[in-house]
C-alpha cells in the first residue's frame, strides 16, 4: 500500500529537495527527519497534555470551596465554536483510535520494529488526550461566561499546528528522499493539519460568545456568576481565587490589572479584593483561636506561642514555599554539576551520540524548573507575610482596646503604634527569609557533593572554608541584633515625643516653644542615628566578610587541590567556580537571615510581652440582665485604685445606691475624684474590694471630648442605623441645627482629627448629642457644660438632661451649682471619699464641704446683686430676649473656620481634611539627584561606582585567568606553572575584595548622612509650617513619614541603590563575557533585553501606583488605631468595640489590597523575565555545541555557560532592584514633599528686635482688623477697631462663633490679618519676629495641656528658672502641696497628655507657667471652664493679686469671669457690638446686660 513512484516529481519536490540537502548537511541533525523522532517528540507533548488537565482537574477539586460562587450556565442556544470545538477534539481523538486499530491490526503479522511501537504509541496517547479534553472542554468550559479560551488550550493547539505541520513537511522530504511513503501516515497527517488549523482560528480569532446575552437569562437564576466573583462592595475578588493551573503558573491573573495600570492611573477601587483566605476577616478568627489554644488558662502570650500560632495561620503556604524552595535548591545545581561534562564535550570527548542536544536539553528542562519553583516560592512567601502582617496588626489593634490604664500608662500610642507599623511588618518580611536556615544547610552540601565528584577531598577544605566563613559572622551577627534592638527602642522614644508633639503643636507655637521641643527631638534623634550608625557600620563589615567569602573559599580549595596534588582541570575548575558562585547565594543570605532572624526575634518578643500585658479586669462590674432590677447602679464597700500598687487607693469606701430614672449630680473641688467616680461605675478603675452591680445599658460623656475624623452624622449615630426623626430631636436638644446651617456641608463635614475644625463647645455638644442617639439606660456625663457659654449650657441642661434624658438614670459631674438643685441626689466629694450625700437644700444645711463650694458661688454672683440686675432679670423673658436669643443664638464655628475651605463665588473647593496627596506617574529624577546629592554634594557616588567596576573586572578576570591558564584534561601541557596560576588567581581575588570594602564603607556612610540630612530637613519644615498645614493634615500622615517612610531612608534605600548599581555592572560584565566567546549571542539579546525593557516600562505604570496606594493606604489604619487607643474608654463605654475591630479589620484589608497584588505584579514580570533570559541561554548552549570543535577554547567557552546559568538571575536580580529602587524611592519623595511645606514667616528679625523690657505698659491696640483664614474664605473678623488700655484687664464676650478665638489667634499671629494691624506699645506686632511677640505674651488655653516628662519639665520647658521660683509659682497656683506629696517632688512623672493629673490641676499647672513667665500682656482662653467655681475664684483671686500692672484678656463662658474686668468687648459676627466698662453696659441694658441677666436666671433656677 505505497503512494506514488518515483517518476512523479513536480516544482514542489525540486524546492523540497533543496531544502532538505542543506538541512541534512548539518552534522547531527539526521535524527530530526526521523519517523521515530518525530512520533516520540508528538507522542511525549500529548502526555505531557494528559498530565496538565490530571494536575488541571486536581487543582479544581482542591480549590473548591474557596469562594467561587455558582457559575451561570449559558441558556439554550450554547456558543456555536465551543460545539464545534468539542466535536472536532472528539474527532480528533476518534480517528486516533481509528488509526491506532488499523496499525495494530495491519502490522500484526509483519515484524515489529521500534518506529511502529512508537507510532502505536504516539496514536493511543493521542485518542487519551484529545478525548481528556473533550472532557476538559465539557466540564470546566462549557458553564462559564468566559468570551475567550483559556491559555493554556490556546497553547495547546498552538503546539500541536506546529506539529501537525512539520509532520506534513518531513512526509513530503521523506517521498523524496525514499521515494515511498505509508499512505495512512499522509492522510492522518493531513487531517491532523486541518484541525489544528481549526483550533488556531477559534483559539486566537474567534470568541466564543452564544447569541444569548444577560437579559436572556432566567429571572430566578440567582446572582450569576457575574457577581459570584465580587465582593460585597461590589469590587471584585482578586482573579487568584479561581485562576486556571496554566495562569497561575505563568501569572497571567495579573495581565488585566497591569493592562489597566498602563492606560489610567490606579485607584484603590481598580485593585480587587483579597479571596477571603489572604483577607483579615478569613484569616483572624484561626490565628486568635489557635493563639488562644496555645496560651491556655493563664492568657500569657510567649514569642513560642505566636510563632505556633502564626505558622499555623499560613501553613500551606510555609509547607509549598518549603517544597518549592527545595526543587529550586536542587534544579540549581544541575548546571554546575554539568559543566565538566560539557567542557569535555566542546574538546571533542563525545560520550554517546547527539550528547550535546541531551546536555542542552537538561540545561534548559534545569533552567525552567528552579524559574518557575523560585517565582512560586517568592510569590507564596510574600502572600504569607501579607497575612501574617495582617493579623498581628489586628491582634495589637484589638489589644489595644482592652488594655488596662496601669498597662497603658507604661506603652504610649507612639510605642503601640510601633509595634503596628515597624514590628509587624518586619515580621511580615520575615517570610522571604523563614527557609533560610535549612536551605543554607543544603545548598552547602550539595555543593560539597559536586566538589568532590570534580575535586575528591579537596572538597573537605572547601567545607572548612565555608564554615570558618559562618563561624565569622556569628560576633557580627550578634552585634547587629543588640544594635537593632537599641535602634527600636530609641526610635519607639522618638515617636512618642513626636506624636505627643503633633498633638499639642498648637499650644507650642502660642508659647514659642516649637524650636526647643524640636531640639528636644533632635536629641532623641541624635541618640537614635548613634545606634543607626553603629548598626549600618557593622552591616557594611558583614557584606565585606561575605562578599570576599567565595573569593576566599576558592582560593583555600584551589591551594589545597595543589598540595594534595589533586590536577586542575579547567573543566573542573568551572565546575567549581559555578558551584562557588551559587554557594555564594547560602553565604550573602547568611548575614541577612541571621540579621532577620535577630531583628524579626526582637519584634516578636515586643509583639508578645505587648500582648500579654493585663486588659481591664473584666470582674469589676457585675452586669445584671436589663430590666430585671429598680436598682441602675449600686456600689457596697468600694475601693478602687489606679495604681494597685499604691498605699492609698484613689477612691475610698463608696457606699450609694442609683436607683432607675434617677438624677446624680457629682460634686467637688479639682482632684478629689470626681472623673474618677464615673471612671469607676464604667469599669476602667481596678477594684481592690466591695461590689459594683449595674443593670443597663451605659453611654458616657468625657470631659475632654472624643471626637472621630469622619463625618459630623457618623460621628452622632456612632454606628446606630439612622432614625431620621430621633436625629433631628437630638440635633435640636444640643443647639447644632444652626452650626450645620453655616457649615457648608451640613451634618456631611468631615471633620478634622481631634475635631480640629470645631470649636470647644461644638465638640462637647456633637459628644452630647452621640450620646443622647444611642438611647441607652444609664447616662454619665464628665463636666460637659463646661465649654459652652451661659445660654447654651442652660439649653443643653434644659434640653438634654431635664427633656430627652427625663426618664433615663443620668450622674453628672458638674462645677456649675446652679445646676445642682434639679438632682435627686447630690455626691459631694473630697479626697476619693463621698462626704456628703443627699438633695441640695438637706445638705446645704448639714455639710461644710457643700457649703464652701455653694458660698464659693455665691460669692461670684454677689457682684452681680451689686449691679442691680432686677430690671435686667424682667427683661431676660421679654420679647426681645426671644428674638435676640433666636437671631444670634448659636454657632458658626468662627474660631478655626478651616473647615470651610469652601467656596468663594460659587467655587467648591472641598472639605477642610482633604484625601492625601499622592505623586502620579514616574517619580520625577529630581527626586533621585536630591537624593543622590544630599550627602556631600554625592562627592561619594562616583567613588562607589568606580569600586563596583573594579571589583567585577577582577571578578571576571579572576575567573578568566583560571580558565584560559588550565588545561582540558591531564595530558594537555598547562600554560603557565601551578604556583604562578594561583598567585595570580589569589592577587585578583584579594583586589575584589578589597574594591567590596570601599563600596561598603562609602555606601554605609553616604546613606546615614543622607538619612540623618533628610530627617531633619523634614521636621525643620514641619515645625516651622503654619497651624493651618496642622488643622488640615491628620497627624497619621505626619507620623507614617516620620516612622515607616524615614525607616526605609534609614536602613534599606541605599542598599537598594547599592543593589541596582551591582547588578547593572554585573549584568553588562556577562554580556561582555558572553559575546568575546560568541557575538552571535547578540543576535538573539538585543531583542530580547528590547522585550525586557518594554516589559519592565509595560509593568511598572502599575506597580509605581500600586506602591504609592500601599504608602497612602497606611495612614488610615495608623490613623484610626491612634485614634481608637485615645477614645478607648468611650468606645467601651458604647459596648463599640466589636465595630471597630471590624473597620480596623476593613482598614487593613485595604492596606492589603494593593501590597498583595504589588508582589504578584512583581513575580509577573520576572517570571516573564526568567523565561527570556532563559531563551538567550538556551540560544548560547545550542550556538556552542553546533560550531565544530577547536573552533573555540572550550574553557573560555565554559566560562560562558558558567556565567550565562546566572544570568537569568542576574537579569531578575536587575529589573527587580530597578522596580524596588522605583518603589522605595516613593518613601524618599514622600519625606520631600513635607521639605517644600509653606513656611510661618520669621521666627527672629535681626534688623528689628524689640527691647528686653518690650511690652512695658501692654498697651494693645487694634486698627481696622480684617481675618479670614484662607483668601478663598469669607471674612471672620471684619474691621474691629479698638484699644485695650494698659495694665487693666480686658473681658472678651459674645455667643459661640463670633470671632472672640480668632481675635487672640491673630493676637499670637497664628493667623495673619487680610487687613488692618495690630501693635502692642506702639509696635507692629507684624513686623518682629514671631518668637520675639509669643514670647513676651502669657496664655492660659482653652485645653489645658501637660507634656510627658516631670513636673519641673511642664512648669518650665526652656530651663530658664530656679528651683526656687518653680516651687514658689507652684504655691502661688495651690499646687505646692499636692507637687511636695508626691514622691519625686518636682521630679515627679506627668504621663502622656498629663493622664495621671485632673483636669483642673492640669488647668492650674498652666497657670503656673504664666505665673513663672511673668509677662505684660495675658490671654486667658476659657481658662477656668473645666474647674470648679471655687478654683475658678481662686484663679482670679490669683490673677488679681500677681499681675495687677498687666494687660489681661479674658475669654469667658462663666459671666462672673469678667464681671471683675475693667471693659468688657462683645463681639457678634466678627463685628463690635459693645465696648464699655461691665457697669456702663449693665446700666444700658444692652446686649451684654441678657446674657448677665440669662446667667443670673440659671443660676437662680433650680431646673425643677
Amino acid at each position: 500500500m505505497e503512494l506514488f513512484d518515483s517518476s512523479n516529481h513536480g516544482n514542489l519536490s525540486a524546492f523540497f529537495s533543496h531544502y532538505s540537502s542543506s538541512f541534512i548537511t548539518y552534522p547531527g541533525t539526521d535524527f530530526l527527519l526521523k519517523p521515530v523522532f518525530i512520533r516520540g517528540f508528538s507522542g511525549s507533548l500529548h502526555l505531557v497534555l494528559l498530565f496538565v488537565l490530571l494536575v488541571s482537574w486536581v487543582w479544581k477539586k482542591f480549590k473548591v470551596g474557596d469562594g467561587e460562587g455558582p457559575k451561570q450556565r449559558f441558556g439554550s442556544i450554547q456558543s456555536w465554536y465551543y460545539k464545534l470545538t468539542l466535536l472536532c477534539c472528539l474527532g480528533v481523538s476518534g480517528l486516533s483510535l481509528v488509526f491506532c486499530l488499523f496499525n495494530y491490526f495491519y502490522w500484526h503479522r509483519n515484524d515489529w520494529s521500534e518506529e511502529k511501537l512508537v507510532t502505536l504509541f504516539d496514536l493511543a496517547i493521542r485518542t487519551l488526550a484529545w478525548g481528556a479534553l473533550c472532557v476538559y472542554l465539557h466540564t470546566q468550559f462549557s458553564n462559564s461566561c468566559e468570551s475567550k479560551f483559556p491559555n493554556l488550550l490556546r497553547v495547546w493547539w498552538g503546539s500541536y499546528f506546529s506539529i501537525s505541520c512539520y509532520s506534513l513537511v518531513i512526509d513530503f522530504l521523506l517521498y523524496k528522499e525514499h521515494a515511498s511513503l505509508p499512505i495512512q501516515s499522509l492522510v492522518f497527517d493531513v487531517v491532523c493539519v486541518i484541525s489544528g488549523f481549526f483550533f488556531i482560528y477559534v483559539g486566537f480569532f474567534g470568541k466564543k460568545e452564544g447569541r444569548n446575552t444577560v437579559l436572556q437569562e432566567p429571572l430566578l437564576n440567582g446572582n450569576g456568576n457575574a457577581e459570584s466573583n465580587n465582593s460585597k462592595g461590589g469590587t471584585p475578588v482578586t482573579p487568584y481565587s479561581n485562576a486556571g493551573i496554566f495562569s497561575i503558573l505563568t501569572f497571567s491573573w495579573m495581565g488585566p490589572l497591569i493592562a489597566l495600570g498602563n492606560k489610567k492611573t490606579l485607584d484603590l477601587e481598580d485593585v480587587p479584593e483579597l479571596y477571603k483566605g489572604d483577607s483579615v476577616v478569613g484569616s483572624f478568627p484561626n490565628f486568635r483561636n489557635k493563639l488562644e489554644a496555645e496560651c491556655g488558662a493563664d492568657g500569657r502570650v510567649t514569642t513560642f506561642h505566636l510563632v505556633k500560632a502564626l505558622i499555623f495561620s499560613a501553613w500551606k503556604e510555609v509547607g509549598l514555599t518549603g517544597l518549592y524552595a527545595i526543587f529550586y535548591t536542587l534544579a540549581s545545581y544541575v548546571g554546575p554539576y554539568l559543566i565538566d561534562t560539557f567542557v569535555q564535550y566542546l574538546y571533542g570527548r563525545r560520550k554517546f551520540k547527539n550528547e550535546g542536544y541531551a546536555l542542552v536539553s537538561a540545561f534548559m528542562v534545569a533552567k525552567l524548573v528552579e524559574c518557575l519553583c523560585e517565582r512560586h516560592w517568592y510569590f507564596k512567601a510574600q502572600q504569607a507575610g501579607v497575612r501574617i502582617q495582617a493579623v498581628l496588626v489586628t491582634a495589637i489593634y484589638n489589644k489595644g482596646l482592652t488594655l488596662s490604664c496601669q498597662s497603658k500608662q507604661g506603652h504610649t500610642s507612639g510605642e503601640i503604634i510601633n509595634f503596628m507599623t515597624v514590628d509587624a511588618e518586619r515580621v511580615g518580611d520575615f517570610s522571604w527569609y523563614m527557609h533560610g536556615p535549612w536551605m543554607i544547610i543544603l545548598q552547602v552540601g550539595l555543593a560539597l557533593v559536586i566538589l568532590y565528584i570534580n575535586l575528591g577531598l579537596a572538597a573537605i577544605a572547601t567545607l572548612v572554608a565555608t564554615i570558618i566563613v559562618m563561624l565569622a559572622n556569628v560576633p557580627l551577627g550578634s552585634l547587629q541584633e543588640k544594635f537593632q534592638e537599641k535602634l527600636m527602642e530609641s526610635k519607639d522614644k522618638r515617636m512618642k515625643a513626636t506624636s505627643e508633639i503633633l498633638r499639642n503643636m498648637k499650644i507650642l507655637k502660642l508659647q514659642a516653644w516649637e524650636m526647643k521641643f524640636l531640639s528636644k527631638l533632635n536629641e532623641l534623634r541624635k541618640t537614635e542615628a548613634g545606634w543607626l550608625r553603629k548598626f549600618v557600620y557593622t552591616s557594611a563589615l558583614t557584606l565585606f566578610v561575605f562578599w570576599g567569602a567565595p573569593t576566599f573559599v576558592s582560593v583555600v580549595t584551589f591551594v589545597a587541590c595543589m598540595l594534595l596534588g589533586i590536577p586542575l582541570e579547567s573543566g573542573k575548575i568551572l565546575s567549581a567556580l559555578a558551584t562557588f558562585r551559587i554557594l555564594q547565594e547560602p553565604i550573602y543570605s547568611l548575614p541577612d537571615t541571621i540579621s532577620m532572624i535577630a531583628q524579626t526575634k526582637v519584634s516578636l518578643d515586643r509583639i508578645a510581652s505587648f500582648l500579654s500585658l493585663d486588659d481591664l479586669p473584666p470582674d469589676v462590674i457585675e452586669n445584671l440582665p436589663r430590666g430585671s432590677s429598680d436598682t441602675a447602679i449600686e456600689i457596697v464597700d468600694g475601693n478602687f485604685s489606679w495604681d494597685l500598687s499604691s498605699p492609698s487607693p484613689t477612691l475610698k469606701d463608696l457606699n450609694f445606691k442609683v436607683s432607675q430614672g434617677m438624677r446624680i449630680a457629682v460634686c467637688g473641688t479639682v482632684g478629689s475624684g470626681k472623673s474618677s467616680l464615673l471612671s469607676c461605675i464604667l469599669g476602667e478603675v481596678p477594684k481592690i474590694s466591695g461590689t459594683l452591680k449595674m443593670c443597663g445599658t451605659k453611654a458616657y460623656v468625657s470631659q475632654s471630648p472624643w471626637i472621630q475624623s469622619g463625618t459630623i452624622e457618623e460621628n452622632i449615630l456612632f454606628g446606630q442605623e439612622m432614625d431620621r426623626e430621633r436625629y433631628e430631636r437630638v440635633l435640636e436638644a444640643c443647639s447644632l441645627k444652626k452650626d450645620l446651617e453655616i457649615l457648608l456641608f451640613g451634618d456631611q463635614t468631615i471633620i478634622g482629627e481631634r475635631g480640629i475644625n470645631l470649636s470647644g463647645g461644638q465638640k462637647q455638644r456633637i459628644q452630647i448629642a452621640r450620646a443622647l442617639y444611642q438611647d441607652a439606660d444609664i447616662y454619665l456625663f464628665d463636666d460637659p457644660f463646661s465649654a459652652v457659654d451661659a445660654h447654651t449650657g442652660s439649653h443643653l441642661f434644659k434640653e438634654c438632661l431635664l427633656g430627652l434624658l427625663g426618664s433615663k438614670t443620668v450622674i453628672y459631674v458638674t462645677h456649675q451649682v446652679e445646676f445642682l438643685p434639679a438632682a435627686d441626689l447630690i455626691l459631694v466629694m473630697k479626697d476619693g471619699r463621698i462626704t456628703e450625700a443627699g438633695k441640695f437644700n438637706d445638705i446645704l444645711n448639714s455639710g461644710t464641704d457643700f457649703k464652701e463650694l455653694v458660698g464659693a458661688h455665691a460669692e461670684a454672683l454677689s457682684m452681680l446683686n451689686s449691679a442691680e440686675v432686677e430690671p435686667v432679670v424682667k427683661l431676660s423673658v421679654s420679647k426681645e430676649d426671644g428674638e435676640f436669643a433666636s437671631t444670634s443664638g448659636v454657632v458658626q464655628n468662627v474660631e478655626d473656620t478651616d473647615f470651610q475651605k469652601s467656596k468663594t463665588d460659587d467655587l467648591p473647593k472641598g472639605q477642610l481634611v482633604q484625601e492625601e496627596e499622592r505623586e502620579k506617574g514616574r517619580v520625577g529624577l529630581s527626586v533621585y539627584w536630591k537624593y543622590i546629592t544630599t550627602a556631600y554634594g554625592g562627592a561619594l557616588v562616583p567613588f562607589i561606582l568606580l569600586a563596583q567596576v573594579l571589583f567585577q573586572v577582577l571578578q571576571i578576570g579572576s575567573n578568566y585567568w583560571m580558565a584560559w591558564a588550565t588545561p582540558v584534561s591531564e595530558d594537555v601541557k598547562p600554560a603557565v606553572e601551578t604556583s604562578t596560576l594561583l598567585t595570580v588567581y589569589v592577587a585578583l581575588a584579594v583586589g575584589s575584595s578589597f574594591c567590596i570594602l570601599f563600596i561598603s564603607m562609602f555606601l554605609a556612610t553616604a546613606g546615614y548622612k543622607t538619612a540623618t540630612l533628610l530627617f531633619s530637613k523634614m521636621h525643620l519644615c514641619v515645625f516651622r509650617a503654619p497651624m493651618s498645614f496642622f488643622d488640615a493634615t491628620p497627624s497619621g500622615r505626619i507620623l507614617n513619614r516620620a516612622s515607616t517612610d524615614q525607616n526605609v531612608v534609614d536602613l534599606s534605600m541605599p542598599d537598594q541603590i547599592e543593589h541596582l548599581a551591582n547588578s547593572m555592572i554585573q549584568l553588562l560584565g556577562i554580556i561582555a563575557m558572553m559575546s568575546q566567546v560568541a557575538w552571535q549571542v547578540f543576535i538573539i539579546f538585543i531583542p530580547v533585553i528590547a522585550i525586557c525593557i518594554w516589559l519592565q516600562q509595560y509593568y511598572i505604570s502599575s506597580a509605581r501606583e500600586l506602591a504609592r496606594l500601599v504608602g497612602v493606604y497606611k495612614a488610615p489604619v495608623i490613623q484610626h488605631f491612634a485614634e481608637t487607643i485615645s477614645g478607648s474608654t468611650t468606645i467601651r463605654s458604647f459596648d463599640q468595640e466589636s465595630r471597630f475591630r471590624d473597620t480596623n479589620m476593613k482598614l487593613m484589608d485595604g492596606y492589603g489590597r494593593p501590597n498583595f497584588h504589588t508582589a504578584a505584579a512583581m513575580e509577573w514580570l520576572c517570571f516573564r523575565l526568567d523565561m527570556l533570559s532563559s531563551i538567550t541561554f538556551g540560544f548560547c548552549l545550542v550556538f556552542l555545541i553546533s560550531i565544530p570543535a577547536g573552533v573555540i577554547d572550550p574553557g573560555v567557552a565554559g566560562l560562558a555557560v558558567t556565567y550565562g546559568l546566572n544570568l537569568n538571575m542576574l537579569q531578575a536580580w536587575f529589573i527587580w532592584s530597578l522596580c524596588n529602587v522605583e518603589n522605595r524611592i516613593i518613601s524618599v519623595e514622600r519625606l520631600l514633599q513635607y521639605t517644600t511645606i509653606p513656611s510661618e514667616p520669621q521666627l527672629v528679625i535681626e534688623s528689628n528686635q524689640p527691647d528686653r523690657s518690650w511690652p512695658l505698659h501692654g498697651k494693645v491696640d487694634i486698627h481696622d482688623l480684617q481675618v479670614r483664614y484662607a483668601p478663598h474664605m469669607p471674612l471672620v473678623l471684619r474691621g474691629i477697631t479698638c484699644s485695650f488700655p494698659g495694665g487693666m484687664k480686658t473681658g472678651i464676650v459674645g455667643r459661640t462663633g463670633s470671632g472672640k478665638s480668632t481675635l487672640i489667634q491673630t493676637l499670637f499671629r497664628i493667623v495673619d490679618p487680610a487687613s488692618g494691624q495690630i501693635l502692642i506699645d506702639g509696635i507692629d506686632i507684624s513686623s518682629i519676629g514671631l518668637h520675639d511677640l509669643r514670647s513676651r505674651l502669657s496664655i492660659i488655653p482653652q485645653d489645658p495641656t501637660m507634656f510627658e516628662g516631670t513636673v519641673r519639665s511642664n512648669l518650665d520647658p526652656l530651663e530658664e528658672y530656679t528651683d526656687e521660683q518653680i516651687w514658689e509659682a507652684l504655691d502661688k497656683c495651690q499646687l505646692g502641696d499636692e507637687v511636695r506629696s508626691k514622691e519625686g517632688k518636682l521630679d515627679s512623672t506627668v504621663c502622656e497628655n498629663g493622664e495621671n493629673w485632673s483636669m483642673g490641676q492640669r488647668q492650674l499647672v498652666c497657670l503656673g507657667r504664666v505665673l513663672l513667665k511673668k509677662s505684660k500682656v495675658l490671654v486667658l482662653d476659657e481658662a477656668t471652664a473645666s474647674v470648679d467655681t471655687a478654683t475658678d475664684n481662686l484663679i482670679q483671686q490669683t490673677l488679681r493679686q500677681h499681675f495687677t500692672d498687666c494687660t489681661v484678656i479674658t475669654i469667658a463662658h462663666r459671666i462672673t469671669s469678667v464681671l471683675d474686668s475693667d471693659m468688657v468687648l462683645l463681639l457678634s459676627h466678627g463685628l463690635i457690638e459693645e465696648y464699655d466698662s461691665p457697669a456702663t453696659l449693665l446700666e444700658n441694658k444692652s446686649s451684654f446686660a441678657q446674657l448677665v441677666a440669662e446667667y443670673t436666671m440659671r443660676s437662680n433656677s433650680s431646673f425643677e
